[in-house]
């Protein structure tokens, strides 16, 4: 199973990033798909997370501003950030589990690799 975290770079407040991860060796339609953070001296945080279903849940800080999607035909989930602040500074993960309202890490499967976003303020 491969999971690989795109789309980071640099970025002003109140700008825009558009995350991808694909995901190969897997049966992509039956997996719960989420985004994890973890900034320097912290711990991985949950984001987001789209059911089988498309349903969507988010941490509490990130709703309105972030968004959560996914493309079974492209075995590819999405998370497309907005009005972003110096606080989203972090490397963001996508991952993989079977469990439903998963928002825990220990919850996930399988893990990408990350990808660096950093918001100057």
């Amino acid at each position: 199973v491969q999971l690989q975290a795109s789309g980071g770079g640099l970025v002003q407040a109140g700008g825009s990033l558009r995350l991808p991860c694909v995901a190969s060796g897997l049966t992509f339609n039956n997996y719960v798909l989420g985004w994890f953070r973890q900034a320097p001296g912290k711990e991985r945080e949950f984001v987001a997370a789209v059911s089988v279903s498309g349903g969507t849940y988010y941490a509490d800080d990130v709703k309105g501003r972030f968004t959560i999607s996914r493309d079974n035909a492209k075995n590819t989930v999405y998370l497309q950030m907005n009005s972003l602040k110096s606080e989203d500074t972090a490397i963001y993960y996508c991952a993989a589990t079977f469990y439903y309202r998963a928002y825990e890490a220990r919850q996930y499967n399988h893990w990408g690799q990350g990808t660096q976003v950093t918001v100057s303020s």
